[in-house]
């Protein structure tokens, strides 16, 4: 074979072996004791970006999400955590390939395929963790930089606390007697794992304490396929017995909410229509009741509803609230 001819089995036969090595890292045990980083070698000043991808409709977007966070100083590193077993060796091996290059910064982007397409993988812990925060979002929610850097120092004053911007809560039907999953306009309980900063420990917790209780509310996680947000909520709020925080955002962008409207080229239409189709919440009531049935088992599992409610959201700046004329117009006082 001439040399010309080998450069690009070469270069495939590379692609490849780097994700054999992220099968093959991933499915080690994440619980073992040198998966846990000392505290005090991780870092306050950065945080840790976990995108979870399992649709190949969205790689473009995904690569287009990861290199955005990877251009921002905040962050130390960029995991993609690929978490569909029948998406093709080839189609993994170039998207770690892309992903690689995409990188705008000094943060590395890695693609790391996960042992299982279980939602409890999303919150492994892993070694290659180097800050004590840690963000989770989804391949479809686009935020912008200025909001993503306040959430961050909002974290840093509150690192106890999960700290996100889609939030919903946990109630009672009093006619039913039970606890329904809802949305309340003045009060919440659950951060979504759309984008939700948390400390790397809770990964820990999750994945590997608990106990009998623990693992058994894994399982209803799987077998719902769902919830695994819900019940990172209720380890943390079982834990530091506090609510998460609301913070305010300038620009987020959900591209899997299905409410997205069908507006504009075809091209992108069909694009947007494929995306929010592959979302868990484009399911609907049947989506709402199925977190609810959670609810009602995590609380079987453990004796207790954890959950605490949170009020109002923290915002970026506060603004004029007086009204002054300018130019024969009512303006905020800030504007004149």
């Amino acid at each position: 074979m001439n040399a010309t001819r080998f450069l690009p089995f070469l270069y495939f036969a590379t692609l490849l072996t780097a994700v054999i090595s992220v099968r093959t890292f991933s499915s080690s045990d994440p619980c073992h004791p040198t998966n846990r980083r000392d505290p005090r070698t991780l870092r306050w000043d950065q945080i840790t970006v976990l995108i979870n991808g399992y649709s190949e409709f969205r790689i473009p977007l995904l690569q287009s999400i990861a290199a955005a966070y990877s251009a921002s100083p905040l962050v130390s590193s960029v995991l993609v955590l690929w978490g569909n077993p029948s998406t093709p060796a080839q189609t993994l091996s170039q998207l770690a390939h892309k992903l690689s290059l995409s990188s705008r910064g000094a943060a590395s982007i890695s693609l790391h395929y996960q042992p299982s397409d279980s939602l409890n993988t999303r919150f492994l812990p892993r070694s290659s963790i180097g800050t004590h925060a840690v963000l989770i979002c989804d391949d479809d929610v686009e935020m912008d930089h200025k909001s993503f850097e306040f959430a961050f120092r909002v974290w840093q004053s509150n690192s106890e606390r999960l700290i996100g911007v889609f939030v919903r809560s946990h109630d009672i039907d009093l006619f039913r007697k039970e606890w329904i999953y809802t949305v309340h306009p003045d009060k919440y309980s659950i951060v979504l794992t759309k984008l939700m900063i948390l400390k790397s420990s809770y990964l820990f917790n999750y994945s590997c304490g608990g106990g009998e209780k623990m693992t058994e509310m894994q399982h209803i996680v799987d077998k719902m396929h769902n919830c695994e947000d819900i019940l990172m909520n209720f380890v943390v709020a079982d834990e530091t017995n506090t609510g998460p925080i609301m913070v305010g955002a300038e620009r987020v962008r959900d591209w899997g909410d299905p409410r997205n409207d069908g507006h504009g080229e075809d091209s992108g239409r069909k694009l947007r229509s494929r995306i929010s189709a592959v979302g868990l919440s484009s399911r609907g009531m049947e989506h709402r009741k199925r977190r609810g049935q959670c609810i009602r088992e995590f609380h079987r599992v453990l004796g207790r509803m954890p959950l605490k409610y949170s009020y109002g959201k923290v915002v970026n700046a506060v603004g004029e609230q007086g009204l002054c004329k300018k130019g024969g117009k009512l303006v905020f006082c800030d504007q004149v």
